[in-house]
């Protein structure tokens, strides 16, 4: 069964989109926005981390296909430690304060084969909570593609036999962190070492560091606005979905601001407000400002 025909059309990540889930025969629609997608190659996911807390005990993802040919995924778990400057590290033992939640949580299916714009589900379960103590443990669902096989029988063609030639077969893959949360939080966050520059004298950028402290990751969205000395307030940059994960006490970035001619960078301000993630009304996580002169 194929999704409806706007399916087929690309979707753009930076907009509002629908997208189809089959599954048991029923056909579900939702709507919701790019912060919660995930996409890499042709393969698209939502949402885009999945968090155990409370009486949660069993979660979907959703898969679909939004390229031309069919392709298959396997799925497996990886662990993975965040660096100070964000990027990802693969590891295979936990350090100080860090818990994988593998061994807590099962999925199914293994792998999937999607043809063109269809959709399926993976379900993810927790299990074993009763051996869990208190904190915060983090794995991550990785969804590889496999390369299509040439049909037996098929024979590649050699064009010139006096010469080398290497064919490069790119294989995609990416990852949802599934975040299991056993006891309250008491994580506080708070920005600091704030400084803007102007590099190659025309790109504005503002350099942070966001300091975690207490047992729990944080996640949310940063939105940066210049309010000139009369107050006028323009939205510089906004970013989705930054984590600093456990047991990280820094995470330190550096964000490209609006470089339009009507934004004056040698007076008035720039606001930081860091948020979660929420439907309803988020939740101010931290906040600073930087002068400018």
């Amino acid at each position: 069964m194929h999704t409806p025909e706007f399916l087929k059309n690309r979707l753009v990540f930076k907009q509002d989109m629908y997208f189809v889930i089959l599954f048991s025969g029923l056909i579900v629609l939702m709507l919701f926005s790019s912060a919660d997608l995930m996409a890499q190659g042709n393969l698209m996911i939502f949402p885009r981390r999945l968090v155990f807390e409370g009486q949660k005990r069993s979660q979907t993802l959703n898969l679909a296909n939004t390229g031309t040919d069919t392709s298959r995924y396997n799925i497996s778990i990886v662990q993975y430690r965040m660096k100070e400057n964000g990027e990802f590290e693969e590891i295979t033992q936990p350090g100080p304060e860090e818990n994988f939640a593998d061994k807590y949580i099962r999925f199914f299916p293994r792998s999937v084969v999607l043809a063109p714009d269809e959709a399926q589900v993976v379900k993810i379960q927790l299990t074993k909570t009763n051996q869990m103590s208190p904190g915060e443990y983090r794995s991550h669902i990785y969804f590889r593609a496999v390369p299509a096989e040439r049909p037996l029988g098929e024979k590649e063609v050699l064009k010139d036999t006096t010469s080398i030639s290497i064919k490069l077969i790119p294989v995609f893959g990416i990852t949802v962190p599934v975040i299991i949360r056993v006891c309250e939080s008491t994580t506080r966050v708070s920005i600091s070492d704030v400084s803007f520059e102007i590099v190659n004298g025309t790109m504005p950028i503002i350099k942070m560091a966001f300091n975690r402290t207490g047992n729990m990751s944080v996640y949310g969205d940063i939105a940066i606005d210049h309010i000139s000395p009369q107050g006028k307030v323009t939205r510089v940059s906004f970013i989705q979905g930054m984590a600093v994960y456990t047991p990280n006490p820094i995470r330190r970035l550096k964000v490209d601001l609006d470089k339009s001619p009507d934004i004056n960078y040698s007076s008035g301000k720039l606001h930081i407000i860091y948020s979660s993630q929420s439907d309803t009304k988020p939740e101010k996580l931290a906040e600073a400002d930087l002068f400018l002169h």
